[in-house]
């Protein structure tokens, strides 16, 4: 390859990434903006967090705030420099750290959330005992944090590793962590275990809980709860709609690579389809405010302009009655 043709590689991808840095920055502003909003009006409004569905809604919510404030600006910091700074071992190791720990978080919460749907809304009741509650809501949603944490603290942070492989002219250190780079097994494992299976388990979910609430809707033939099911359901396919966008043109490519180990798939990934990720944390309020009737109300209030009064003088009517005289 000649010279000009390296410079006008260069370029390319000089504009690549300055269109990445523009995208990401006028959508990640709005986005923080709108998840404390979310965040004031349920610390406002904390009756509606005794609902199962808010509770997780919030958790899923924390989990894709910290991405978008915390995470995804390392990821803009790199698209405006075109490059890693600070270019450290240390830098890379938590860069990659929080970045597969929250993205895997939020799969998995998405997966949890997609199953525990359909005890919402064919089994609501057994949420009413407390232990089951626990055990069927709150412990599964513990665990969707914990097990990516603890997971990616010991391949990422303490598993053994010199510090040498990383590249720092490319997102994310090149993805270049010791065990992805040293065991094919545990890079195998990590992709099909935590970014295959749970899409796979979010698709499955919501397409079950259509085909349950299409033919509950054919057996009972009654107004009132098919309406509630109904609104439940368009809720859970409208958030999960975003991790289809996200999620699944990254798990064909994996699937390819997988097949074919080709440095131009892997190319095409990581130029055009890697950052589709940062749709779920960026895209996520925007679905909220659809999902949740009262806060759009909320909202409405608060950003409604105030009408100005208007004084107006009315005229009475006096009767005047005659004084009495002795």
């Amino acid at each position: 390859m000649n010279s000009s043709s390296m410079e006008q590689l260069d370029n390319s991808k000089v504009n690549l990434h300055r269109t990445k840095f523009f995208i990401l920055l006028l959508l990640q502003i709005p986005s923080v903006m709108l998840y404390l909003l979310i965040f004031t009006f349920f610390g406002m409004h904390r009756s509606l967090l005794k609902t199962p569905k808010n509770k997780a809604l919030l958790v899923l919510l924390l989990i894709n705030f910290l991405e978008a404030s915390c995470d995804l600006p390392n990821t803009i910091h790199f698209y405006r420099l075109g490059r890693v700074s600070p270019a450290t071992s240390a830098y890379c190791t938590w860069w990659t750290f929080f970045e597969y720990t929250l993205s895997v978080s939020s799969e998995f919460l998405m997966a949890i959330i997609s199953i525990q749907r359909h005890i919402l809304v064919f089994n609501n009741n057994i949420l009413q005992i407390r232990i089951k509650r626990y055990l069927w809501h709150h412990l599964p949603l513990l665990l969707g944090v914990a097990y990516p944490t603890l997971l990616y603290l010991g391949l990422v942070v303490i598993y053994p590793c010199d510090g040498t492989q990383w590249d720092y002219t490319s997102v994310l250190c090149g993805l270049s962590n010791c065990y992805l780079e040293n065991s094919s097994l545990l890079a195998t494992l990590d992709w099909a275990l935590d970014n295959g299976m749970p899409i796979i388990i979010i698709v499955v979910a919501n397409a079950a809980l259509v085909i349950r609430v299409i033919c509950y809707k054919r057996r009972a033939q009654q107004a009132t709860p098919w309406q509630k099911q109904r609104r439940m359901t368009i809720q859970l396919l409208t958030i999960s709609s975003i991790y289809f966008i996200a999620w699944i043109p990254n798990t064909i490519i994996a699937v390819i690579q997988e097949i074919i180990d080709s440095s131009f798939v892997a190319e095409i990934q990581a130029n055009y389809f890697f950052d589709l990720l940062y749709l779920v944390c960026l895209l996520m309020p925007w679905v909220c405010i659809m999902m949740l009737p009262e806060l759009k109300k909320w909202m409405w209030k608060l950003f409604r302009p105030h009408q100005s009064t208007q004084n107006t003088v009315v005229p009475l009517n006096i009767t005047v009655l005659p004084m009495k005289t002795r």
